[in-house]
């Protein structure tokens, strides 16, 4: 008689197993995400058996010349920059974004790039029929584009299609959250039904040398739904960011075991589908206005791009009890951090004012060196007097109000300088080449400076 299948409760936000039902995962602390699955044999297509029996590998030492590995170049200049100069064969890729921030644009016109090189491109569609597929590359103009299309969801279905016929150069899963396979008595979206999925891909990937492509969906807090081992399993993961309000999309890699990592690269949604952008700067600075107090340029680096941003702050003085802090686009607690400093190391009181932040045009900052535009532009609005509109800022500032260096300091001023802007407010500390000969370099060793450079607050 067959043994019944053992059953555990596994957390879909983070993977724990539980053998009872509880309503709050004891691992990460969610409510209600226990969900009771069978625990099945081996994930199709994983080679893994009870009989299985482990052979002597040979090792090999550090000193073996590596090569670079060959790449596949997309034909879409800012994805090629992302992933470090193309996408490597037999390489595993995950991409996230919010719903209709246009992921399955830039996947669709990427498998027409592809196809129009002369290579096999697949692209498996779990969400939308191929009739709604068609309507967007009838959109796009890519109707005659020779892509391979197909409505799919069920992962052995999608494996015998792809083992069959012509060896596939590229394939796409838009989305790995809604395939299933009937070896699992789980639903689809399920932790054992993603991590099955993808290694069963992954693995297809690897033997046959193909590139995989896998769209992930995102939680609220916008990371990938799914346990995180998938981000672990694939070798390059970017996330699709932008605000739907804004014409603009940005494609950030985050993981990227063939390139460099931080890496942005920079789109346009327009209704030809998305373009790209050479020159970001001048898209985020857009029409300033120079008469406006509140406003500072900052000059930042996105991986090894220089990025000029503008950075709007808005204080006002409340009536409330407690004053507001409102922040688009920059982490909410350097901003409050920033505030503590301005009080503490340089007389400036924002505690009867509420105060909002934003980085003009939607764009997310983490970059420390944000630190001393945030001030100027939040000095200049308490002050009321407008920023001169030919200069930059950058620079970390510590809990003491020094002001710290930051990295390329040089690579900002070069593209300051090539957009036009003719001062600099820089950390005092820090190397500077001949491109800071061409500015008006003036150098900060404390926020304090800073502050009595703007003028008087109100």
């Amino acid at each position: 008689m067959a043994k019944p299948a053992k059953s555990s409760f596994v957390c879909q936000n983070c993977g724990g197993l539980s053998t009872r039902w509880v309503g709050k995962c004891p691992a990460c602390g969610e409510w209600n995400t226990l969900v009771e699955e069978t625990a099945a044999g081996p994930p199709p297509g994983s080679g893994l058996t009870r009989s299985t029996r482990g052979r002597v590998i040979a090792l090999e030492t550090l000193a073996a010349q590596a090569e670079a590995p060959p790449r596949h170049p997309t034909g879409i200049d800012e994805l090629d920059r992302v992933t470090g100069g193309g996408i490597v064969p037999g390489s595993a890729l995950l991409i996230g974004g919010e719903p209709g921030i246009g992921k399955s644009t830039l996947l669709l016109q990427l498998a027409a790039s592809f196809a129009g090189r002369r290579r096999r491109a697949v692209y498996f569609s779990g969400e939308e029929a191929a009739a709604q597929v068609r309507l967007r590359a009838e959109r796009l103009g890519l109707c005659d584009a020779p892509v391979a299309l197909a409505s799919e969801t069920n992962l052995a279905n999608i494996l015998a299609t792809l083992a069959d016929g012509a060896p596939a150069d590229l394939i796409i899963i838009d989305s790995i959250q809604t395939l299933w396979s009937d070896a699992l008595d789980a639903a689809p979206g399920t932790v054992s039904q993603v991590r099955a999925a993808s290694q069963s891909l992954i693995r297809f990937a690897k033997l046959t040398g193909a590139a995989l492509i896998l769209v992930g969906h995102v939680t609220k807090d916008g990371q990938i739904a799914g346990p995180k081992v998938i981000e672990h399993m694939v070798d390059t993961v970017l996330y699709f960011e932008g605000d739907r309000g804004q014409s603009y999309r940005i494609l950030r890699a985050v993981k990227n075991r063939f390139g460099p990592s931080d890496e942005i690269g920079v789109f346009e949604m327009a209704s030809e589908g998305l373009r790209e952008v050479a020159n970001p700067s001048e898209l985020f600075l857009g029409d300033r206005d120079g008469k406006s107090p509140g406003a500072a340029v900052f000059a930042g680096v996105e991986g090894t791009r220089p990025l000029l941003v503008e950075m709007q702050a808005l204080v006002a003085p409340t009536s409330l009890g407690t004053p507001r802090r409102a922040v688009i686009g920059w982490d909410a607690n350097r901003l409050s951090m920033l505030i503590a400093v301005l009080d503490a190391r340089c007389g400036v009181s924002l505690a009867q004012h509420d105060v909002y932040l934003n980085v003009a045009g939607g764009l997310k900052i983490t970059e420390p060196a944000a630190d001393l535009a945030a001030a100027a532009a939040l000095l200049s609005s308490l002050s009321g007097a407008a920023l001169p509109i030919d200069t930059v800022y950058f620079g970390e500032i510590s809990l003491s109000g020094a002001v710290r260096p930051a990295g390329h300091m040089s690579t900002r001023l070069r593209e300051a300088r090539k957009l036009g802007f003719a001062s600099a407010f820089v950390p005092a500390a820090g190397d500077l080449d001949s491109a800071a000969a061409k500015l008006a370099i003036t150098r900060l060793s404390h926020l304090k400076e800073l502050a009595e450079s703007i003028g008087p607050c109100q």
